[in-house]
């Protein structure tokens, strides 16, 4: 039977997604689940709680409750705990002077009237109405959802992203599915809360949702622009446990493809309309430019080298000579060492011949890759986003000119965006590695153009060494043909050290299990111990470029870099332990997600997504913020936390932009990175890179990733671990082909 105690929650001992065990002043324990708000908001309050008494196996005699009522004034409560904006004070007074009902009524449909009290102005307002917004919404939806057991991050998750919507609880209700389309709720998540509303597991809507997902995690994760409908199907019935429902998906497919969202190809190939559109305009439009006739530049290519003081290789000169001949867009492809930035530096200056500097604009998608091309060629450069942002109200760039740096990078649906933008007379240069990792996301646009021989292609392959002590373009070639380098050498910036398990092979079939991963887990702890050597020889002249403030420098003088995020030579362990070491002792800190994020510590944005920003002058100078696409990889600094607003501030220098987040963001938007993914480093260039190389890692290793590490090294390149592992990853071709539409086209 239901029984009814008041008391004073003192100590909160565990905290789980909302699910709680406390202990009341009185000594008694509590346990149940609070979804209004986060937990800590009702430690100290008065609470009346309804449920029984049970037996919890550590933590003894313990009330479960089933409800849980604040007693307090319920909004008091509420405005000050839960809603941004509110002090103690400045509740009491709201309620005293409008009273509950009036003053809900003013903050739902008349806040400005709040500036008539002291302390209230515009910015503090604004701040006030989108928390007040997003705590109603989360009222309504945390009653909806509270009887299917869902957590409180997914709720905030969920009532941060419906805020602006009419009617939520009825939406969600007529299409549980529709919550899929809110960030960092995949198929799964909103699926399960469906199945426990009574969705029919045949549901249309539940079909439709679950071919979605799979297609775009064959696309978006695995990189691929196009699926056989066989493996569509196949996936379908591992995802939903169906056997022969393949009526269900032909007629899922049916309504996608008659709603023009999935187009079918030849040999039953599927595309999101999105990828299909995207690599089919590429495919006619690098074609059409490919016909076109420039017209040439100079009569004699000879006396433009002379002048000019041009000193260029036979591959080199056949790139400008191809520019020369009259061709309107070239691909210039070239192995780290060959000389790409000197053949793109001569290529621009003939074309400066007949067209102004500020006709010609370079670009690639990172901002330090940027940087890099616009110091090399001497012409500007900027990102490919800030390009898109500048001119998004133009039809086309104003430019004549445009080059595309780090070309292997850019995927399907970003290359296209770009390449529209660009006037259909005007020079079209792509520089990039095919040696490098595939684009993040879908498509292999530079890799595809290659195959298919689409427009005039130059591949640079001889390499130029700037002295015999300098082995890391050699040593990176090498890795790309799939030769074991002469690795143990000593150079002036490659190093080898060798941390391996002395017999390992014989005493694999001499050990058990649990004594072999001992034996393995000593071994990357002696390699996280070299690790933090190479640290503490660098961290003096880290701090200077910090102390100095500059900040670019800082953050890409030193990085440790690692194929994976898992276990002890992971991204996630590896960033706490050199945490410690760059930043020991902060003034401020926040807790997220089992991380620790500290003033001033190195983060990188992990998610595509508009942020309120500023650009560097705009922040110092206190303007207005406006909304920007911040990128998954930008590195910057954590430089300010401000508490009482529950926000921290990045700087991210190679875009120059700053970049706000609220707590409850910094979870999902933000990693520390001091450590780093190969795949999150294309692009990018540090002066020192130290990599650890263990068996542990061996699913992940093979020559493109290999490769694409040492080329991120400017002066010096680390390596630490076994000589066997490192020496099979050089040998490891990667096998996987991407499926896209370019190919089938």
């Amino acid at each position: 039977m239901n029984q009814t105690i008041i008391g004073q929650i003192e100590h909160i001992l565990f905290e789980d997604e909302g699910f709680f065990i406390a202990r009341l002043k009185s000594g008694e324990k509590i346990s149940g689940t609070y979804l209004e708000s986060d937990v800590k908001n009702i430690k100290s309050s008065a609470v009346t709680l309804s449920g029984y008494w049970e037996e919890h196996k550590k933590y003894g005699k313990t009330f479960k409750f089933e409800s849980i009522k604040v007693n307090q004034n319920q909004l008091f409560f509420f405005l000050n705990k839960i809603v941004k904006g509110f002090t103690k004070k400045l509740s009491a007074e709201l309620i005293e002077q409008f009273g509950d009902e009036k003053l809900i009524d003013i903050l739902d449909n008349d806040i400005d009237r709040l500036l008539e009290f002291k302390g209230i102005k515009e910015k503090r307002l604004k701040k006030i109405q989108a928390s007040w917004k997003k705590f109603r919404s989360m009222r309504k939806l945390g009653e909806f959802l509270s009887p299917f057991d869902v957590s409180q991050t997914l709720l905030t998750t969920i009532a941060s992203a419906m805020k602006d919507v009419d009617e939520p609880c009825t939406k969600i209700k007529n299409n549980p599915y529709i919550l899929t389309s809110i960030n960092s709720i995949g198929f799964k998540r909103a699926d399960e809360l469906a199945l426990k509303m009574g969705v029919d597991a045949q549901d249309e809507h539940r079909i439709g949702s679950a071919m979605d997902f799979v297609l775009m995690n064959h696309c978006e994760q695995q990189g691929n622009s196009c699926v056989a409908k066989d493996i569509l199907f196949d996936g379908l019935n591992e995802l939903l446990t169906f056997v022969d429902k393949n009526h269900l998906y032909e007629l899922a497919l049916i309504q996608r493809v008659s709603e023009s969202s999935i187009v079918i190809m030849k040999n039953d190939r599927l595309s999101p309309a999105r990828l299909y559109n995207a690599e089919k305009y590429l495919y006619d439009e690098i074609k059409k430019r490919a016909s076109r006739d420039s017209g040439g530049f100079v009569k004699d290519l000879d006396e433009f080298f002379e002048k000019n003081d041009l000193d260029l290789g036979e591959q080199q000169k056949e790139a400008v000579q191809s520019i020369n001949d009259g061709a309107s867009i070239l691909f210039l492809v070239g192995y780290a060492g060959t000389g790409k930035s000197t053949t793109s530096k001569s290529i621009l200056d003939l074309l400066n011949v007949r067209y102004e500097e500020q006709e010609i604009m370079t670009c690639a998608l990172s901002g330090i890759a940027s940087q890099r091309i616009a110091d090399t060629t001497g012409y500007e450069s900027a990102t490919i986003q800030s390009l898109l942002v500048k001119y998004e109200d133009r039809d086309s760039f104003p430019f004549s000119v445009v080059l595309i740096d780090e070309a292997s990078m850019i995927n399907s649906v970003l290359f296209s965006k770009v390449v529209a933008k660009i006037h259909r007379d005007a020079i079209l240069i792509i520089v990039g590695d095919d040696a490098q990792l595939p684009p993040i996301g879908a498509g292999n646009v530079l890799s595809d153009v290659l195959s298919l021989e689409l427009a005039p292609i130059v591949k640079l392959t001889k390499i130029y060494r700037q002295s015999e002590d300098q082995a890391i373009t050699f040593i990176a070639n090498d890795i790309r043909k799939g030769v074991v380098p002469e690795y143990r050498t000593v150079y002036d910036d490659f190093e080898f050290i060798d941390i391996s398990v002395q017999n390992y092979y014989a005493l694999k079939n001499q050990l058990s299990q649990t004594e072999l991963k001992d034996l393995r887990e000593n071994n990357s702890l002696q390699i996280v111990t070299q690790i933090v050597h190479k640290v503490i020889e660098s961290i003096e002249k880290a701090r200077y470029r910090l102390n100095n403030k500059q900040i670019k420098e800082y953050l890409n003088y030193f990085q440790v870099i690692t194929p994976m995020k898992g276990g002890t030579l992971g991204t996630n362990n590896l960033n706490k332990v050199l945490q410690e070491y760059f930043n020991p002792n902060p003034k401020k800190c926040v807790k997220k997600g089992g991380a620790e994020f500290r003033l001033m510590d190195k983060v990188v944005h992990t998610k595509n997504e508009n942020m309120t920003s500023w650009s560097g002058d705009a922040f110092k100078n206190q303007e207005d913020s406006n909304q920007r696409r911040i990128f998954n990889g930008m590195s910057g600094l954590l430089f300010k936390i401000q508490e009482d607003d529950e926000q921290v501030f990045v700087f991210y220098p190679n875009e120059d932009v700053v970049v706000v987040y609220e707590y409850e963001e910094i979870g999902s938007h933000l990693m520390l990175s001091y450590a780093l993914t190969i795949h999150k480093v294309q692009g990018m260039e540090y002066d020192i890179v130290v990599m650890p190389m263990t068996f542990s890692h061996f699913i992940m290793h093979n020559t493109k990733l290999i490769y694409t590490a040492i080329t991120r090294a400017k002066h010096k390149c680390i390596v630490i671990g076994e000589n066997g592992a490192f020496e099979s990853a050089c040998k490891k071709f990667e096998a996987t082909r991407r499926d896209t539409v370019l190919l089938e086209l």
